[in-house]
């Protein structure tokens, strides 16, 4: 994900401080993964220098003063343009769950035990998942539904290679 489009694409509801941009992201976009304010306030340095956002305001409080920022036109180009362009998707070809299952094979281990162990964790997450979807709202019901349908994805290449394992032992001690 893009961080800095994210808050850009934020900041077209109004300009904000960083904790509220930070509140924001969390509230959308950061159930499982909060956004650092030290990232918040980085990715708003970087965002001004590269014109995209300018300060709309300062205000001073008990603390250190607070900078508003706003979105200029720049940046309102530049998150049409982001929200334009498709996402390449991510083929996995190099996954780690099947250089493990290789060397697995390579070194005489048991790669039957090590599939089952990978399905009963993705069944464990997807347990979580579907709880979790059935008391979220429309937004969180979504995320869930991508997370599951990639995890259902990774359960049949789990059965399939467990199918498979005995050729592929083969081929992978020639």
């Amino acid at each position: 994900m893009s961080i800095g489009h994210t808050l850009l694409g934020l900041l077209e509801a109004g300009p904000r401080h960083g904790y509220d941009l930070k509140r924001a992201f969390d509230e959308k976009f950061g159930h499982d993964r909060p956004l650092a304010y030290g990232q918040v306030y980085s990715t708003m340095s970087r965002l001004l220098k590269n014109g995209l956002v300018e300060v709309d305001g300062m205000e001073s409080g008990g603390g250190p003063e607070r900078k508003r920022y706003a979105i200029t036109d720049a940046g309102i180009t530049d998150v049409e343009a982001w929200l334009s362009q498709p996402e390449k998707p991510e083929p996995y070809l190099h996954s780690t769950l099947y250089t493990k299952v290789v060397l697995a094979l390579l070194t005489g281990r048991r790669a039957d035990e090590l599939l089952d162990t990978q399905r009963a964790e993705h069944l464990r997450l997807m347990r979580i998942l579907t709880q979790r979807k059935r008391k979220g709202d429309i937004a969180d019901q979504l995320v869930c539904d991508h997370a599951l349908f990639h995890l259902e994805a990774d359960l049949r290449w789990l059965e399939l290679t467990a199918a498979r394992l005995g050729q592929l032992a083969q081929e992978v001690r020639r």
